[in-house]
């Protein structure tokens, strides 16, 4: 949905409505699947994620937190306070969506839907006025300086005191559209937040503008009363610019971690054309959408939802869903996920899957979740965030009253300074920073992040531990060996079977098929097709195909059993042809590797990582995978039930090891759950997803590990920005209290102390900075692809 376009909460297609028009509309039922999802397990609870305007800061978001635990009805509230998102658990029989709502605009915050149609104006629309306030500060900026230069550079007696007080005059005039315009948000929230009695970082700041201003003032009216001998419009309006820009940076830098999940959020479109009983089309809201409804969708339109296409081919670029990078051929028949995109041709599909089912919606699902969750660093520069800024402002007041009897000007400068130069942005930003780039960088190679504090624990991990079938393996077999009845080729064998298993979908069956389309064989016509689930297919061959060759009467293909034939000694998957004279050929199968399953193995040993296997197969096809990927008899253990692996990652852990572990079907739920970190592939059962931390998507494992890397990174940047935060501090707050950082400088300190952390933050978006995979593990990964 885009910008513009009719919101599906209020009909409008204008400016965004205000508030007032808005909240009563989301206390419809209807609407609520709109930006909430129930609770699985607790009827009648909803999972409502929204976006607050308003935030700044840490103590905001705990504000905010506050304010709504405090309604009826409300279980849970998490809100970041990097990306301003917010995730609220409530129960319907004690509260609506517009009580929670009002609570917080109660608070000061005003709270949208996070699929609202017009959250991309508003974005724009704060970007906008943020630019005016910093350009209306940086022109009367420049001017002022322009006036108090002939001021500093004045010798005693240079200048006279008329044109001294003009030039102030000229100053005050000139900082007014600062303090009236420019200042207003900070005034605003500090007011917001003295009526509520509580804290923010808005307060001090504001502080420190209004004693700037007010002794300038004061000297300016009377220049010889006691704040008579020096005025501060250059100093006042000066950090006014400097904090104005930092925060116009920050906004930007935000809203690029932001518009990522909101693009991903608004990809479905607004409506679809959809096929009536007579074969024409109607337009109706995607939302309106019901399973087996045929619905177009023209090239350049997102799919509305999970199908099947029926009419049609065209190419489809899946990779903001799936991670991979090219678009993908879609025929008549294949399947077709919500929210990817048409590319070349219009085509009908059959809706299979709406709303909450679609793989879109639990792919923004886990993105949302991830946005709001919090790291455990994080949660601890929350709770230091008030009583710092209490202690900001105790010693402040100190420094004033420690300068007073000196000067009673200079040291209502000093507690400015102190004021602005500790204010805690850039403490609050130096972890959700880091995390939401990281977990945004993830995403673009096909990793979704659920848990923020998961990155912080995979950087130290030293084992990983994988699932063989269906995890390392693909789900689809390979043909690796043929044998065929003297006088039969074993091409002729594998078309006489691929015309058997062409009729089922069994794995086996769909490999025999790919194995003799790869040899450009053509499978042979068969009639009275029977298959017996579990055992195989028999047929009869048209007289045609069984002219001039050796079949005698019907074929079977399946197991040893089913075609009546005596099986080997071997250990390896087998399938048997025969007629009913015996057998006529055996194939045998193998489990296929993921094509980069070896170099991700390689990549993380690289990394320092321990690599295991623990699979429910039998032993002996564990070892075979084992050795294509490198790995001794030691490093593997098959034939476990799902307590076997849970005990074998215990032992791990008492051992002293940190373990990763890398599943994807139910059996792997417990393990998955006991590990200190879990990835589950995109296409595993929903349980095994809900007890990972990372979800891969696409067919490729070399994302994890990029991830291992990236954590890392992370984990790097992170104590980069604490140590930065907390060392800024230590070296300003001093030189504040004595008098040696003026208020410029404190303001410009300030300012870039929080980009700092945030450009920091963004080396984490550059997937290519960095990298530790060798030349031959990129090339090969490459080539997998």
């Amino acid at each position: 949905m885009t910008a513009g376009a009719t919101s599906p909460l209020t009909g409008l297609t204008a400016e965004p409505p205000e508030a007032a028009q808005v909240l009563p509309l989301l206390d419809d039922p209807a609407e609520w699947s709109a930006f909430s999802r129930p609770v699985p397990d607790k009827p009648g609870c909803w999972e409502s994620s929204v976006v607050f305007e308003g935030m700044h800061c840490a103590a905001c978001a705990l504000t905010i937190e506050d304010a709504l635990r405090k309604m009826p009805g409300v279980e849970s509230v998490q809100v970041s306070s990097a990306s301003h998102r917010g995730r609220i658990v409530w129960g319907e029989a004690a509260v609506k969506p517009s009580q929670w709502m009002e609570a917080a605009q109660r608070a000061g915050y005003r709270a949208i839907p996070a699929n609202d149609a017009f959250l991309n104006e508003r974005r724009k629309n704060e970007m906008r006025q943020a630019v005016w306030r910093l350009g209306v500060a940086g022109l009367c900026m420049m001017q002022v300086m322009m006036y108090a230069w002939p001021v500093y550079v004045a010798e005693p007696g240079d200048m006279a005191p008329d044109l001294r007080n003009l030039l102030r005059w000229a100053s005050w005039v000139l900082s007014l559209p600062v303090l009236i315009f420019s200042c207003g948000p900070f005034f605003q929230n500090a007011l917001r937040d003295l009526r509520e009695r509580r804290i923010s970082m808005d307060l001090p700041v504001a502080l420190g503008m209004l004693i700037t201003f007010a002794v300038s003032t004061a000297g300016t009216f009377d220049p010889n009363g006691i704040f008579g001998a020096e005025v501060y419009f250059d100093s006042f309006t000066m950090f006014v610019f400097f904090l104005l820009a930092g925060r116009w940076l920050e906004l930007r830098m935000r809203d690029r971690t932001a518009g990522a999940l909101e693009a991903l959020m608004n990809r479905l479109p607004d409506s679809v054309e959809r096929q009536r009983p007579d074969g024409s089309f109607e337009r109706v809201a995607v939302r309106r959408l019901q399973v087996g409804d045929v619905v177009r969708v023209r090239a350049g339109e997102a799919f509305p939802a999970d199908g099947v296409l029926v009419e049609g081919e065209t190419m489809v670029d899946e990779g903001l869903l799936t991670g991979e990078s090219r678009p993908v051929a879609h025929p008549a028949g294949s399947s077709v996920i919500a929210g990817s995109h048409n590319l070349t041709a219009s085509v009908l599909m059959r809706v299979e899957r709406t709303g909450e089912q679609t793989r879109f919606a639990q792919i923004v699902a886990l993105m949302d979740a991830a946005a709001t969750s919090k790291p455990s660093i994080a949660r601890l520069a929350d709770r230091i965030a008030k009583p710092f800024l209490v202690g900001v402002l105790l010693a402040a007041g100190a420094a004033v009253l420690y300068w007073w009897p000196q000067n009673p000007g200079h040291a209502l400068m000093v507690g400015v300074a102190v004021l602005i130069v500790t204010c805690p942005c850039a403490l609050s930003l130096a972890t959700p920073a880091a995390m939401l780039a990281s977990a945004g960088a993830l995403a673009r190679r096909g990793v979704l992040v659920r848990r923020l504090e998961a990155i912080e624990t995979l950087a130290s991990v030293d084992w990983i531990v994988f699932d063989k079938t269906g995890t390392l393996t693909r789900d689809a077999f390979a043909l690796q060996q043929m044998q065929a009845r003297p006088g039969i080729s074993p091409d002729e064998a594998l078309a006489w079977a691929a015309g058997l298993a062409r009729h089922s979908l069994h794995p086996v069956s769909r490999a025999l098929v790919a194995a003799a389309a790869a040899r450009g064989l053509s499978a042979f016509d068969v009639v009275e097709v029977q298959e017996q689930s579990g055992l195989g297919v028999q047929a009869r061959p048209t007289p045609s195909v069984i002219a001039g060759t050796a079949i005698q009467g019907a074929l079977r293909l399946g197991s040893a059993a089913f075609c009546g034939v005596v099986a080997d000694d071997s250990d390896t998957l087998k399938v048997y042809l025969a007629d009913e004279a015996g057998w006529l050929a055996s194939f045998e199968l193998r489990e296929a590797l993921r094509p980069d399953a070896a170099a991700t193995v390689e990549a993380l040993r690289g990394l320092g990582l321990q690599v295991r296997i623990l699979s429910g197969d039998r032993p002996a096809a564990v070892r075979r995978v084992a050795a294509e990927l490198g790995l001794g008899p030691d490093e593997i253990q098959g034939g476990c039930l799902p307590e076997d692996k849970l005990a074998a990652l215990q032992r791990a852990q008492k051992a002293g090891h940190r373990v990763a572990m890398v599943g994807d079907g139910l059996n792997d739920g417990p393990v998955l759950a006991g590990a200190h970190v879990a990835f589950s592939l995109g296409q595993s059962v929903p349980l095994t997803q809900s007890k990972s931390d990372f979800i891969v998507l696409g067919e490729r494992l070399g994302p994890i590990a990029q991830a291992v890397e990236q954590s890392r990174r992370t984990l790097q940047i992170v104590r980069q920005n604490l140590w930065w935060a907390v060392g800024y501090n230590a070296l300003c707050v001093p030189l504040a209290i004595f008098g040696w950082l003026p208020a410029w400088l404190a303001g410009l300190g300030m300012a870039a102390s929080s980009l700092f952390v945030v450009l920091n933050a963004l080396r984490l978006s550059r997937p290519e900075a960095h990298e530790v995979l060798g030349a031959a593990t990129r090339q090969e990964l490459k080539e997998a692809v």
